[in-house]
């Protein structure tokens, strides 16, 4: 492989001849060969629009000259629009702060500005008396400041993303709540039977659920929005013009149609990131939610024969490698294998959080790769789960009206004809005798069948309300 020579601080380099990166990437590069993993796309596009925002406010400032400048623009904008995505090759697990990754935009922004300027030729790469990494494109500007709002940035647009696919499993669950409405079963309470529900309920439980952790995530998104651009290195604002933050945030807030103001201290949001770990804790209380509703699935689908066998997942696959005909509840394993890796990546997040010191939290790269794992898997997740998984779930009612109407708990709706003690005795008859509620009611001549027929409506207990007896 063809390389040039690149100069740094720390002296020459040698780079891959046509790379746009250069010395300071290079250098990570042999640093830090720990994951294989590079930063998510989201923060690449983030940062190239941050880069072209602080480009097009300096030329208006006047801080860099305006032909550079508009090649700084130019090539920013091919950063954010994911053309050079191949070029940003520092592994997720770098240095503090993420300056590596910071310059690793730097540079490749510089030497592209340097292949628009020159003709698209890639002989004068590396020749920073063009464009300069820092100079121009990081005029105004330092890791300390930029990284948090670059990570921010990538977080929201992740999240506009994510939640559609979210309200779409929510949807999914409550159509199925409509179309089983009307199939009673037993409910269940400490995985013993309990009074009658009808399946619908279930289903639409799950849905308002998911509703309400959507907008439980959507407000917590919200401290986001708070952009430290022009903090520079410790949120003083050194060598950026006093005007540039306000610039900066509303040309962003342009670009990406999001609601972005500018941090009411910029100090505070280049040290705290608690924004990140509102976000994270948010995704994280989704995740327990999932596993949970992602188990029941499970169970509810459990046999066919020897288990539960309430619904019927859409088969998928093959199930085993050697029993013939079996299939698996594949996409319910999918979610709880999802969820406890959003879990595991918001402890990572709040570990790295509460790891801030003085002026300056230089875990940002570890908090940002977890935060747009946990968003990017869970939105392949929410949708493969709706539109593979809950929309083409099956309800087996002779099953599950066969056990709303066996579960000895029915006699619950006794309790204010005949009194709590006097229905437990009738439910250890039942179980002794293996009679139902209604045949033991019978035989101890408790209640006449008209009144069995009406108190014991497993239709009835599903609504709310009291049974008496019309005897006086």
């Amino acid at each position: 492989m063809r390389k040039r020579i690149e100069h740094d601080s720390l002296g020459d380099v040698e780079v891959p001849a046509g790379a746009f990166y250069g010395a300071q990437t290079a250098r990570a590069v042999a640093n830090y060969p720990i994951s294989g993993l590079r930063a998510h796309p989201a923060l690449i596009r983030a940062y190239g629009l941050l880069k072209l925002a602080c480009a097009e406010v300096n030329m208006e400032l006047g801080m860099i000259p305006r032909g550079v400048g508009r090649a700084v623009v130019r090539a920013a904008r091919d950063v954010a629009e994911g053309r050079l995505n191949s070029e940003f090759v520092v592994d997720v697990y770098q240095a503090g702060a993420g300056v590596s990754f910071h310059m690793n935009v730097n540079e490749v922004i510089a030497n592209r500005a340097i292949w628009h300027l020159t003709g698209q030729s890639t002989a004068k790469l590396g020749d920073h008396s063009i464009v300069h990494p820092n100079d121009h494109v990081n005029f105004g500007q330092s890791t300390n400041d930029t990284f948090p709002t670059a990570m921010r940035l990538a977080s929201l647009l992740l999240a506009e993303e994510f939640l559609p696919a979210l309200e779409e499993l929510e949807k999914a669950f409550a159509k199925k709540g409509r179309e089983f409405d009307g199939i009673l079963k037993s409910g269940r309470t400490h995985l013993q039977d309990a009074v009658p529900i009808r399946l619908g309920q279930e289903f639409a439980a799950y849905a308002q659920t998911l509703g309400e952790l959507r907008a439980h995530i959507k407000a917590n998104a919200r401290p986001l929005e708070e952009l430290g651009i022009g903090g520079s290195a410790v949120g003083t604002g050194l060598n950026a013009h006093p005007s540039f933050s306000r610039l900066v945030v509303a040309r962003l807030a342009r670009l990406t149609g999001l609601k972005l103001r500018v941090a009411p201290d910029l100090r505070a949001a280049m040290q705290s990131q608690f924004p990140l770990a509102s976000l994270s804790g948010a995704l994280r209380n989704l995740a327990l939610e999932l596993i949970r509703i992602g188990n029941d699935l499970r169970l509810l689908t459990s046999g066919p024969l020897t288990g539960l066998g309430e619904i019927v997942l859409p088969a998928l696959q093959p199930g085993s490698s050697i029993m013939p005909g079996k299939v698996n509840p594949v996409m319910a394993e999918l979610l709880d294998m999802v969820a406890f890796q959003v879990v595991g990546c918001d402890t990572a997040v709040a570990l790295a959080v509460q790891a801030g010191q003085l002026e300056l939290n230089v875990m940002m790269p570890a908090m940002i790769w977890n935060v747009a794992h946990s968003l990017e898997i869970l939105k392949n997740t929410c949708r493969a789960v709706a539109r593979r998984c809950v929309l083409g779930i099956r309800a087996n009612r002779e099953i599950c009206e066969r056990y709303a109407h066996r579960t000895p708990s029915i006699a619950t709706a006794l309790n204010p004809v005949i009194g709590y003690s006097r229905a437990a005795e009738i439910v250890k008859k039942s179980l002794a005798s293996g009679k139902t509620i209604p045949e033991v009611c019978l035989e101890e001549k408790v209640l006449t069948e008209q009144e069995l027929k009406r108190i014991l409506d497993p239709h009835r207990m599903t609504e709310p309300g009291v049974a008496r007896s019309r005897r006086k």
